[in-house]
């Protein structure tokens, strides 16, 4: 096939899965941009960016571009050394800048690629990837904001994130414009012209980038993203939905304690093992179930909250007395057991 057994079939691949990536590159900082001006915004696009099936064919086809173009990047990375040796381009005219870029695409490539495995296990495997498994931690998916914090209260994070920015201006303002020459406007007139335009893309995307991951550091230093009034709202929505209950009947100020869950647990526990009390309280299964999952949603929104005020997320669950048989309530679909 001319796109494989061609050099310049795999350096229009190179050029096409690039630019993908290019802008791909350019939507994530916009996006990390709404995370700034507008956190509870950022939320929003979270939970539509979740295991929706347009969110999971779009991630498909991303890794799929990242991994074409890595592996058409060492592939003709091998043969140009293989055909060159040491004396890998022959003209010598270029910035030094971009000379040295272009003789080391590769290591930064693997340079960026390691920056990649680090955001993703400090995101999408926390997200998305949660959502795809139906399991959740005490941070909800879709509450980028609240991994934001996790992330950047590192001290570490900073730090490889700006070293990965270098070596991502590096390697896209030699890949951009190169792009164009692979698919043939490499004319003295415009070749000039593309170069500048990459630099200047390339540079404001990236020092967009380096500002983003300051303020995210200062921010997180602060809590903002747990204290912030606003978010708070937004996560007791959330929290609300998972729980059954409406965000204008739900507070985080008057949950059941863990005591209380666990007498509940207990009843509940009892009225599920035992028929001829189920018929008479009148308890059916769709009750019983739906009263179980306000247990668990209450027990989420406990440790959820002790996260947001600092406290440890599991907190260590007080011993209750088993409840005696007298003593157990028909359940209710729509209120918890009270403190």
């Amino acid at each position: 096939m001319w796109l494989t057994s061609s050099s310049i079939g795999r350096k229009l691949v190179m050029a096409i899965t690039g630019l993908c990536l290019v802008l791909f590159v350019t939507f994530h900082c916009l996006m990390n941009a709404v995370a700034i001006v507008y956190p509870a915004a950022y939320n929003v696009i979270c939970e539509f960016l979740g295991a929706n099936w347009y969110a999971l064919v779009a991630s498909i086809g991303l890794a799929a571009l990242f991994i074409i173009h890595i592996c058409y990047a060492v592939w003709l990375t091998l043969q140009n050394r293989k055909a060159r040796g040491t004396d890998r381009y022959a003209i010598n005219s270029r910035p030094a800048t971009v000379e040295w870029s272009s003789q080391n695409m590769l290591v930064l490539g693997i340079v960026i690629l390691a920056f990649l495995a680090v955001h993703m296990i400090q995101f999408w495997a926390k997200m998305q990837l949660e959502e795809i498994r139906g399991c959740e931690g005490v941070i909800p998916p879709s509450m980028g904001t609240l991994f934001i914090q996790e992330a950047f209260s590192c001290v570490a994070t900073p730090i490889i994130y700006i070293i990965g920015f270098i070596a991502l201006w590096f390697h896209l303002n030699h890949g951009v414009w190169s792009m164009f020459q692979s698919i043939g406007w490499d004319n003295n007139n415009w070749l000039p012209r593309l170069k500048t335009i990459a630099t200047w893309w390339t540079s404001i995307v990236v020092l967009l980038f380096v500002a983003q991951a300051i303020v995210f550091t200062c921010l997180a230093s602060s809590n903002y993203y747990k204290n912030d009034p606003t978010l708070r709202e937004q996560y007791k929505e959330v929290i609300g939905e998972k729980v059954g209950i409406p965000a204008d009947r739900f507070s985080f100020e008057n949950l059941p304690s863990e005591g209380d869950l666990l007498q509940a647990e207990q009843q509940l526990s009892m009225l599920e093992g035992n028929e001829s009390m189920q018929a008479q309280y009148g308890a059916t299964p769709e009750m019983l179930k739906q009263q179980r999952q306000m247990i668990e949603g209450y027990r989420h929104a406990i440790n959820f909250v002790n996260y947001l005020n600092g406290n440890d997320a599991k907190a260590e669950e007080p011993a209750v007395e088993p409840a005696p048989a007298a003593a157990v309530e028909q359940p209710s679909t729509e209120t918890q057991p009270e403190n």
